[in-house]
């Protein structure tokens, strides 16, 4: 996968933008401050919850039939919204979008911690991911613009890489000690603060030209394709407690579908497209949007996996379930600024996107091998699945950002943003649903047929069942990389520069 693959665009690119001034570089910083720390809500945000939900569900009195919206919700206004938010940000200015993205998400986060009922906090949840959607997309849109100097560009995407990387883990980290201490609210007030952080570095953010002369919203494309992405999500989230057979299931996946497919029918009739094709339909571009979505299915599902086998089988506490993660941060810090930071440029995207898929295969490999007699599970287990699934991730993550958006026309920047992030929307949904499924299937399936089976051995089998599948996946990935690679090439010859 190779930016210099990608043609020249015609219209005025995102580095022309930025050169005509370019900002001083002492403020080129306080860009990535600011994406970084909205990446870190975005994120954060999609699992703090998780582990705050039994708390709020007794203080709120939700029931167990629709505890789950608090997790649909901001799923669904996050990822039907994405499309529509990348093009939303492009004709306000991608500055101004991102402020208003701040501003809504963290007075959404106030609604939520203050909510007295149920559906208040499921109302609130709906707009984080609403606001969210807006946020995501211009936070990327800023950060491409402002790094177009391929060494400066790789350290930038490295840092965003890893906030997103290790996001997740941090989540559950956070939830399970803020709810233990503090109580569930804090952890939807904690964002309050982190947004004042991120509005007070847009203040030093150079302003960028909105997009003029595009002609209205494509109003049919947006409809499709907030219907076909909230369908699709909607459809993994219920699969989980329902089973992929459900009625409900099949009839919401056919739906969205079919939603997406006129969606794409008619991007490409369109004079000014939501999405237009050219984003999606090259080689290189292509190629990093699969291999960030199976990255994510594999990963989100390992998170599930972590989270239950060290609680339910090995019996640590929420709290220290969620301190284990650090180790899989670190690691994913690590491999996305001292790896894949300082290689950006030098090597091609694809030297860096297939040893990390590799690497993080390996680590889940490592994870398949458990029996309920295994013994030293944390140094000879854990510990290796951490370190190489983190290095993975952060390995694979800055050269697929930097690939979905290098050498964009302007006017495209937003919605490259809003794809690659629909991507990992996408992955994380089907991940947690698919493999949780293959999990309890599988569990299921071993206590019924073997003799003598125990639950805790039905549930070792199930997990490492359905963690061979995320290893098959990966492997999957990383065909995908080879295949969409151009290893003789280096990043930096295509890159756009000041």
């Amino acid at each position: 996968m190779d930016p210099q693959d990608i043609e020249p665009p015609q219209a005025e690119s995102a580095a022309d933008t930025m050169q005509r001034p370019a900002p001083a570089r002492r403020w080129w910083w306080w860009t990535l401050l600011a994406v970084s720390a909205a990446q870190l809500l975005v994120v954060l945000d999609g699992t703090i919850v998780n582990i705050a939900l039994p708390s709020a569900q007794s203080a709120l009195g939700m029931s167990d039939a629709n505890r789950q919206w608090a997790i649909t919700a901001y799923a669904l206004g996050f990822g039907g919204l994405l499309l529509i938010g990348g093009r939303i940000s492009g004709a306000l200015g991608h500055r101004r979008g991102f402020v208003i993205g701040l501003v809504g998400f963290a007075a959404a986060s106030a609604l939520g911690g203050a909510a007295v009922d149920p559906g208040m906090f499921f109302w609130a949840r709906a707009l984080q991911g609403v606001f969210a959607a807006l946020l995501a997309p211009a936070g990327l849109s800023l950060l491409t613009m402002t790094f177009t100097e391929p060494r400066e560009r790789g350290r930038a995407f490295g840092v965003f890489a890893a906030v997103g990387a290790a996001g997740s883990a941090l989540g559950l980290v956070a939830g399970g000690l803020l709810t233990e201490y503090a109580g569930w609210r804090s952890c939807l007030y904690l964002n309050i603060p982190v947004v004042l952080i991120a509005v007070l570095g847009t203040a030093f953010v150079p302003p960028d030209r909105p997009v003029r002369g595009g002609g209205r919203l494509d109003v049919a494309g947006a409809l499709l394709s907030a219907t076909g992405f909230a369908a699709v999500v909607y459809a993994f989230n219920e699969a989980e407690p329902l089973g992929w057979g459900a009625p409900k299931v099949l009839a919401l996946l056919a739906g969205g579908v079919l939603l997406l497919a006129a969606f794409a029918a008619v991007e490409v009739r369109a004079p000014r497209p939501l999405l237009p094709m050219r984003v999606l339909l090259h080689r290189a571009r292509a190629g990093a949007f699969l291999s960030i979505t199976l990255m994510f299915v594999a990963m989100f599902g390992f998170y599930l996996f972590m989270s239950y086998y060290t609680q339910t089988v090995l019996g640590y506490s929420p709290v220290r379930a969620g301190l284990t993660l650090i180790i899989n941060a670190l690691a994913a810090l690590l491999g996305s600024t001292l790896i894949a930071g300082r290689l950006h440029g030098r090597v091609a995207p694809v030297a860096l996107i297939l040893p990390g898929l590799l690497a993080a295969a390996a680590g889940m490999f490592v994870l398949t091998r458990l029996t309920p007699q295994s013994t030293d599970i944390l140094p000879l287990h854990l510990v290796p699945a951490l370190v190489f699934t983190g290095l993975g991730l952060g390995c694979v993550m800055p050269p697929t950002a930097s690939l979905a958006t290098a050498d964009m026309p302007r006017n495209d920047v937003g919605a490259a943003s809003a794809a690659y992030n629909a991507s990992q929307q996408l992955g994380a949904a089907l991940g947690t649903a698919l493999l949780n499924t293959i999990a309890a299937g599988a569990t299921a399936s071993h206590l019924a047929s073997a003799r003598d089976a125990t639950p805790t051995a039905a549930s070792v089998h199930g997990y490492t069942t359905a963690l061979t599948v995320g290893f098959g996946i990966l492997l999957a990935a990383a065909c995908v990389a080879a295949g969409c690679g151009a290893p003789a090439r280096r990043q930096g010859r295509g890159s756009t520069s000041r």
